[in-house]
């Protein structure tokens, strides 16, 4: 297992997988470890993926300052991974709370950035957060699926009164609830830095305006993509993170939840690497 050493002196892991051009890729949760991505539908077949386990979590250890688990200080992290790398710029792909990370490195090392590859991304760091309502919308499409009427009740108390999560509600996340949609959800808690996820987007972690201009002025490529099924977020919402940027393309993927890899693996793969294609940067010379 690789590793290398933030700026801070933490010690942070990474995952390899696949061969060829590599491929950063930032975990959500927030704060989750980077396994539960798997090889992102095969990805990994056209792209050698680089799996962060943001500090805290996964292999990667502790800080010894918990303020370090911030959305915006996490950034250096990322900058670190890409001169660890070796490489002059990189392309990113990040996954749901891991997208706000992924605009905020954008938005600060504009120059460092060969594309990005947004999946299914709430944009907390344009000041767009996730409504309940477009939530429950998500949600209410889902009825004619044989558990939907046992989990609904569940899923609006869990939004109307921060319950603790209830493996119930589990399906409205995944756009088919088959075997490998279960096998994912029983992975269990101790992905997660609860403490972390508290801190990633406390006070001071986002300015949106700020991003927002900042944003605009990147001239990389960017793909943003949504599911169709997906209530956090709504496909609109998702594509609130493309509008930023001078140079976006957002799609739809059908029939998907918030973890499209598992819901289509072809139709992911295949859009997300030809997208890829088209942009990627070669290989450095070390390599």
């Amino acid at each position: 297992m690789p590793t290398f050493t933030a700026p801070d002196g933490t010690e942070l892991a990474y995952h390899l997988r696949g061969a060829g051009t590599p491929l950063v890729v930032l975990p959500g949760g927030p704060m989750q470890a980077s396994s539960y991505l798997g090889d992102l539908g095969g990805l990994c077949e056209h792209r050698r993926l680089v799996l962060l386990d943001l500090r805290g979590t996964g292999d990667s250890a502790t800080p010894a300052d918990p303020a370090s688990y911030r959305c915006d200080r996490l950034v250096d992290d990322v900058e670190a991974l890409r001169a660890h790398l070796g490489l002059d710029r990189v392309d990113l792909l990040a996954h749901s709370a891991g997208g706000s990370l992924a605009l905020l490195y954008a938005a600060r090392y504009p120059e460092r950035l060969a594309s990005l590859v947004l999946v299914t991304a709430i944009p907390w760091a344009l000041g767009r957060p996730a409504t309940s309502g477009q939530r429950l919308a998500a949600a209410r499409l889902r009825s004619g699926e044989p558990w939907f009427a046992e989990a609904f009740p569940v899923f609006e108390r869990w939004l109307a009164d921060g319950s603790d999560y209830d493996p119930s509600i589990a399906p409205f996340f995944y756009g088919r609830w088959d075997e490998a949609a279960r096998r994912h959800e029983a992975r269990g808690d101790e992905e997660f830095n609860d403490a972390a996820a508290e801190v990633y987007g406390s006070d001071g972690a986002y300015d949106p305006p700020a991003t927002r201009a900042a944003l605009a002025r990147v001239t990389a490529p960017v793909f943003v993509l949504a599911g169709a099924l997906d209530g956090g977020p709504c496909p609109e919402l998702a594509r609130v993170a493309a509008e930023p940027f001078p140079n976006a393309e957002f799609a739809v993927q059908p029939g998907a939840g918030h973890y499209p890899w598992l819901d289509d693996p072809e139709w992911f793969a295949g859009r997300v690497a030809a997208f890829l294609d088209g942009w990627g940067t070669p290989l450095p010379s070390a390599e």
